[in-house]
């Protein structure tokens, strides 16, 4: 008898499990509070252990076509001068494809299209009332219907009511001290300073995507809650760097102020004790929200995707989930962690620190170039299961 599962949340994450799981044969529903999949959001970093993730899910190609490459992409001081280079071709001979970059949108359309028809349900919120067990299915309430299902994935972000419900007392997430800004621009008729610069406390990124956009990132530790004066992130943004390259500030002037998105960056920096209870799964930024600084949020989110999928072939429902939290737990926690440690990087202020830092990033940055992309293969060179 096939197996029915409901996913809750239409994210990169939640899409993502509901494709694995129709490739094994399940049956699935996907739920999602929003009216609509047009995400919030713009560029994404796609790395080369998601991309297999997504080759495993059938569309690693389609995502290689939408990705904006480029040849190399360096790390920056606020005046423009360059403290390493990263070779998007060493890292491709190294783990078989470079960092790639594409607008979230593309990627949700991209999983979204290889389900079937009436499996993503747009305005449905739903909410887990069992979690089940080895004897019985667990329940989830969506609208005036309560429905079984063998198994439930929660992929219901951050602010996952899924795992206040599993877990009422784990603290939650947690603020990083950052706030993020975000937005996607016209690229202009010359090349782009592609990389990140990082200053004192602060940092950017540009990166060149497809159809002539260029995606642009800022961080910079602020207290949370707060907003420009008069609404206009574009000129927050403006006040925060103008005096860094000439380059980036020319980016930051084209920006459309309606398009800037702004964040608050929160975390889960108390790893959960176990990412399943019952018949429930926790994935994505519901299990492990990490900071930006990887840019691996999206690419552990495809990874749980396959991973789970995969514990469930051929076995019960709760011991494929124990099988799962035990493959994919230490894993993330060691992801998110590594991230953390380089905000605290970034975080950095005063002359002293940052010149200490700046100085050990050059160093890296002159180490032979099998070395220094090597230093990456615990993040990059993650395999899908097999089978």
């Amino acid at each position: 008898m096939e197996q029915k599962a409901v996913v809750i949340g239409a994210g990169i994450g939640g899409l993502a499990a509901a494709l694995a799981l129709h490739r094994r044969g399940w049956q699935v529903a996907v739920h999602e509070r929003a009216a609509s999949l047009d995400p919030v959001g713009s560029g994404l970093g796609i790395a080369p252990n998601a991309l297999r993730a997504l080759d495993v899910l059938g569309v690693g190609d389609d995502v290689r076509k939408l990705a904006g490459l480029h040849g190399e992409a360096a790390l920056r001081r606020p005046n423009g001068r360059r403290l390493a280079t990263a070779d998007q071709e060493a890292i491709a001979r190294a783990y078989g494809d470079p960092v790639v970059a594409v607008h979230r949108a593309e990627l949700v359309d991209a999983l979204h299209r290889q389900l079937p028809p009436g499996t993503v349900r747009t305005d449905s919120p739903a909410a887990l009332t069992d979690p089940g067990s080895a004897r019985r299915p667990a329940l989830v309430a969506a609208g005036d219907r309560e429905t079984g299902a063998d198994l439930v994935v929660a992929a219901d972000g951050l602010r996952s009511a899924t795992r206040t419900t599993l877990l009422p007392g784990h603290p939650g997430p947690r603020y990083s001290g950052f706030t993020t800004w975000r937005t996607v621009v016209p690229a202009p008729g010359r090349p782009v300073p592609a990389g990140e610069t990082w200053g004192h406390g602060a940092l950017t990124g540009v990166i060149p995507l497809t159809g002539d956009r260029v995606y642009l990132y800022a961080a910079a530790l602020t207290p949370p809650g707060g907003s420009a004066d008069d609404g206009d992130e574009r000129a927050e943004l403006l006040r925060r760097f103008d005096t860094w390259h000439a380059g980036l500030v020319a980016l930051l002037e084209s920006a459309d102020p309606a398009r800037v998105l702004r964040h608050d960056v929160w975390e889960l920096a108390d790893p959960l004790p176990a990412l399943h209870h019952g018949r429930v799964a926790l994935l994505g930024d519901a299990a492990h929200a990490m900071t930006p600084f990887q840019g691996q949020g999206a690419c552990q989110a495809v990874e749980d995707a396959v991973v789970l999928a995969h514990a469930l072939a051929g076995t019960d429902v709760t011991d494929a989930l124990a099988a799962y939290t035990a493959a994919r737990l230490a894993r993330t926690t060691t992801v998110a962690t590594r991230s953390r440690q380089v905000g605290r990087l970034v975080a950095l202020r005063g002359p002293f620190p940052v010149a200490l830092r700046d100085a050990f990033l050059a160093t890296v940055g002159r180490l032979p170039e099998r070395t220094a992309v090597r230093a990456a293969a615990a993040l990059l060179d993650w395999r899908p299961p097999v089978g």
